[in-house]
């Protein structure tokens, strides 16, 4: 079994701040592997019938577990998973739960309370830098175009039917039981669409046509979407000057296989790879920083940054992604910097070993890879 080492030390520094541990992320990338190798837990399923019998009677069920490490795998398929989990940390407060399920608290009909101030939420994103170390695989290119959900990326051979498989059950076991959305084809043809078209501006109207649903409903079904973490939305980052974009938002499918599944990229151009690595560097981000509070600035001339991070100390942080250093241009960077003087400045490129700072003209420029920029964003788990 594959140890990933960056996770397992987010949940176990985790423990040590709060005794309940929130884990998700989409199906498949791993939460159920992930929870069982973690050293002497007792591990739940709650899908099977005789776990949630155990759990009907949840205080006589912690008592039992007092002080053990508790894992409660896909705890959504209890009838009042919160309540489960409140009694444990208001009442055992010196066991360890992991919890797992495949959206955010917050985002779930079936959680009544979302235990704010009790849980500390660790999003399992598809295989980033750390992962594919672990793995004990350097073929990134390989990472990028069969993406990052472990079994995929694993596989001996790539099969279409898997992703259509995997879209069937994200309908069938997350949307339908949490969120209880109808037109099921109109769903899953937004989705591939955003698939289709990840990294590119988002404009409600285009899809509600093809779709056969309203603008709201595109909006409705944007916000489950983002919910589950199956897009991240990559909002304008401005300051309500009339030279910048301040309302379009950039939409990223979540994993790099599925994004090349639904443009039918079986065999990669060139071109193709600095896409696929913008959606990769996109994923190391949410990956340390655990958020998807990320964003990108574009002015009305052209001139754009890749991924801007906001409200860190110093100013903006403008952050490049490039598939080679030698395609990189500074331009996009001065244009920002000269309405934001304040802040870094990084480039990430797959041909860069070792980090270094340079002078272009009068700007200052970090080149730096993934395994540097993994290091900056949690240099505690890097």
């Amino acid at each position: 079994m594959k140890l990933r080492s960056y996770w397992l030390e987010r949940i176990e520094n985790s423990w040590k701040k709060r005794s309940l541990i929130w884990l998700y992320g989409v199906r498949r990338t791993g939460k159920t592997v992930l929870s069982q190798s973690l050293d002497n837990v007792e591990y739940f399923d709650c899908e099977l019938p005789r776990v949630r019998r155990l759990l009907e009677d949840p205080e006589a069920f912690w008592e039992a577990l007092r002080g053990q490490r508790v894992v409660l795998d896909e705890i959504q398929r209890l009838p009042n998973p919160s309540e489960t989990l409140k009694i444990a940390t208001d009442h055992f407060s010196e066991t360890r739960v992991l919890a797992t399920g495949s959206s955010t608290l917050q985002a779930s009909a079936r959680f009544r309370d979302t235990l704010t101030g009790r849980k500390s939420e660790i999003w399992l994103t598809p295989m980033m830098s750390r992962d594919l170390l672990d793995f004990g695989s350097g073929q990134l290119k390989e990472r990028l175009q069969r993406g990052g959900l472990p079994p995929y990326f694993l596989s001996p051979q790539m099969d279409e039917h898997d992703y259509e498989e995997w879209l069937d059950s994200f309908w069938a076991r997350d949307i339908q039981e949490l969120f209880r959305l109808e037109r099921r084809w109109s769903f899953q043809r937004f989705l591939q669409l955003l698939l289709a078209q990840s990294g590119g501006i988002f404009e409600a109207s285009r899809f509600a046509g093809p779709c056969e649903i309203s603008r709201t409903t595109v909006a409705n079904y944007l916000d489950v979407m983002e919910a589950t973490r199956v897009v991240t939305v990559v909002r304008p980052f401005h300051s309500q000057r009339a030279t910048e974009i301040i309302s379009a938002p950039k939409v990223y499918g979540f994993d790099t296989g599925f994004v090349c599944h639904h443009r039918g990229w079986t065999d990669l151009r060139p071109e193709d790879w600095g896409d696929l690595w913008e959606h990769y560097v996109l994923n190391e981000i949410a990956a340390g920083l655990q958020s998807n509070a990320i964003h990108y600035w574009r002015d009305k001339r052209g001139h754009e940054v890749d991924l801007v991070l906001a409200g860190r100390s110093g100013g903006p942080l403008a952050i490049e992604c490039k598939w080679s250093m030698g395609g990189f241009s500074s331009k996009n960077l001065h244009a920002f910097r000269r309405q934001y003087p304040e802040g870094e400045n990084w480039l990430v490129a797959s041909d860069i070993d070792l980090p270094q700072r340079r002078a272009l003209d009068d700007l200052s420029v970090d080149f730096i890879n993934l395994q540097e920029l993994a290091r900056r964003l949690n240099p505690i788990t890097s």
